[in-house]
């Protein structure tokens, strides 16, 4: 979307926002007008209390008992010029509305400052979990997106991280089964440990072990319930200094999608590896997969969340088909756009998180300039 239509797009929205924002005076006036402008039979006048009972919804104290007082001083006019409206009934219905809005408004304060307050701490959190990836390490660009499918969430079971180790780049991304603290624990105890042991194992089945015992030491310290929900799909992509190749270790994670100059390519591991704290079912066994990962190709890794999107009709979100439509957008975009077509393709409701890291390896005229 372009600059112009963005900023059509938050003129619109802003003018929708002060339009709910002024309906309690709008209806006040309405309901004013006719009830001056129609036969007393009518007696649009009983309808003012709904006024201040709308603001309560939208403006803080004083200005909904201001409302609700300027709604008595309106009844009171029309009371002079039709004197058998049942005035006192209505003032006084207007005065309790207004009382009860005033203290529903002041509630509801409380509640939307309880709130912003949890945002903070759940943005503090995001950034300790989620920290900013670096948009470029050497010759590989990196760009990530984060979704929570709950708003006031901001995070949940899905991570990604990013390291330059000697060994080369190396790449994490996962998405731990269930939802809720307990899944956010086990995602940061699976990151924390990938953090420390990404510069220090020479070997990708070295870091994944690792990983699988900070897992399994995670869950033996939750409740007996929720062990079973403390499995985790990961996969960690190693690009060496130099560029060449992607080795790639896949424990039970959707597959990534290769870009190479208009083909698309999804890379199925060739032996199944074990997805973290699920070794003692399914044994403790990892394959490490070598494809080619040449200048100007791009790398899409992406948790379920992304492939298992629905639409209306039921139907899977196509990524395949929408990566080769997009094959030449640059990672920063390709992500923006990802974002977009997603909320578009599922009705602008997420049913769960989403995460996703896209990597290109930068051409060698952009080396060198």
């Amino acid at each position: 979307m372009s600059s112009a239509g963005h900023r059509l797009r938050h003129r619109s929205y802003g003018g929708q926002r002060l339009a709910v924002l002024l309906s309690p005076v709008i209806v006040t006036v309405v309901i004013g007008g006719l009830a001056f402008s129609t036969p007393r039979e009518i007696s649009f006048s009983r309808l003012l209390p709904a006024a201040p009972a709308l603001a309560a919804a939208l403006w803080p104290v004083l200005p909904t008992v201001l409302l609700g007082t300027f709604c008595l001083l309106i009844m009171t006019g029309v009371s002079f010029f039709y004197s058998d409206l049942g005035t006192p009934y209505t003032l006084a219905a207007i005065a309790a509305v207004t009382l009860a809005a005033a203290y529903a408004s002041h509630l509801r304060l409380q509640r939307e400052e309880t709130l912003f307050q949890v945002r903070l701490v759940a943005d503090a959190a995001q950034q300790v979990l989620l920290r900013p990836l670096p948009e470029r390490v050497r010759d590989v660009e990196i760009e990530s997106l984060y979704l929570a499918a709950q708003e006031q969430a901001r995070i949940g079971g899905d991570f990604y991280d990013a390291a330059d180790t000697p060994y080369g780049v190396r790449l994490l991304i996962g998405d731990v089964r269930g939802k809720g603290l307990s899944a956010v624990g086990a995602a940061s105890a699976v990151i924390n440990c990938f953090r420390e042991n990404a510069y220090d194992q020479p070997d990708l089945r070295g870091v994944v072990r690792r990983m699988q015992i900070a897992v399994s030491r995670y869950g033996a310290m939750v409740p007996s319930e929720d062990q079973t929900e403390h499995f985790a799909t990961a996969l960690i992509a190693e690009i060496p200094h130099g560029g060449g190749n992607v080795r790639i270790l896949n424990c039970g994670h959707p597959a990534p999608v290769f870009v190479r100059g208009g083909e698309i390519h999804v890379h199925e591991p060739a032996l199944a590896s074990t997805p973290l704290n699920l070794s003692a079912l399914l044994g403790d066994h990892y394959y490490v997969d070598t494809v080619t990962f040449a200048p100007g190709d791009q790398l899409l890794l992406y948790t379920d969340g992304v492939s298992e999107t629905r639409d209306r009709a039921g139907e899977f979100f196509p990524l395949a088909d929408w990566a080769r439509r997009h094959h030449d957008t640059p990672p920063r975009e390709l992500l923006d756009r990802l974002h977009t077509d997603l909320l578009h393709y599922a009705g602008g409701r997420l049913d769960d998180d989403i995460a996703a890291i896209a990597v290109r390896c930068r051409p060698a005229g952009a080396r060198e300039r």
